[in-house]
């Protein structure tokens, strides 16, 4: 799929991190992008700074990702790129035993839910829109016959799909549901003309990451074989742009790590 000038596009969490490297990057194509995010003053300020609109969305809510599709709708016309970058993550272990007294802590089963909600149904919720209105819309120009394409979605997981860490059950498991829907979802659409892959990003320097000590930062960086430092955002925008111009890139889930696979912990 081309990226021309005008070209509609929303990305979650296009706030900071990933997904605001994504923004960036598809608005310096043409893309005209809106910003799904919770954070209002970092939203506003790269929507202006790129030439797009910040849509207030929280992906936990059927009626709030709805209302940030209309609203981005009247503002660009109907969407043909979808990037999920809205993440969250916590660490805790299923059970744990304290070292002072022994006591026991259970994972709470509401926090395991949240990390879900937010990862998995969240980035399902904004899918299932996306393509619900894609399909009423015409197939792009310049689509060979047969292979008629209406638009692309990039989905974001993790590494810790494949290999998550001690205290990683929530956040792992709600990125291989990532991961596992990808395919599935690829296979729904591909009448439809609509692809979809996923990303499955290594260490990268996200805020979170960038808010460590330096020394922690550096263990980090010394962890992944090559090259030896910690992941850019604009590497995985470069991934993600990849992903949606080239027209054969369907069902795939992709590992953006330097080589890395974790350990325990």
């Amino acid at each position: 799929m081309e990226i021309t000038a005008n070209t509609p596009a929303v990305v979650t969490g296009g706030a900071s991190g990933l997904g605001e490297a994504t923004a960036r990057a598809l608005a310096a194509k043409g893309a005209k992008v809106a910003i799904f995010d919770l954070q209002e003053e970092k939203g506003l300020k790269v929507a202006e700074e790129i030439g797009g609109i910040f849509c207030e969305v929280n992906v936990t809510s059927d009626e709030s990702v709805e209302a940030g599709f209309a609203k981005a709708r009247e503002a660009h016309g109907q969407e043909r790129i979808l990037v999920n970058c809205a993440g969250v993550g916590n660490a805790m272990k299923t059970v744990s035993r304290s070292k002072e007294d022994g006591t026991i802590r259970r994972f709470p089963s509401q926090a395991f839910d949240w990390v879900v909600q937010i990862n998995l149904v969240g980035s399902f919720r904004c899918i299932s829109y996306f393509a619900e209105g894609l399909l009423s819309a015409d197939p792009l120009p310049g689509s060979a016959k047969g292979c008629e394409q209406r638009g692309v979605i990039i989905n974001t997981a993790s590494v810790a799909a494949e290999d998550g860490q001690i205290g990683q059950a929530a956040y792992s498991a709600s990125k291989a549901g990532v991961v596992g829907m990808t395919l599935p979802i690829a296979r729904d659409l591909m009448n439809e003309g609509v692809r979809v892959n996923t990303i499955l990003p290594g260490i990268f320097e996200t805020p979170l990451l960038r808010g460590l000590p330096q020394p922690a930062q550096d263990a980090l960086a010394a962890a992944v074989p090559f090259p030896k430092r910690l992941g850019r955002p604009d590497e995985y925008a470069q991934l993600a742009l990849a992903m949606i111009e080239n027209d054969y890139w369907n069902g795939e889930d992709v590992r953006l790590d330097g080589a890395l696979r974790m350990g325990p912990r």
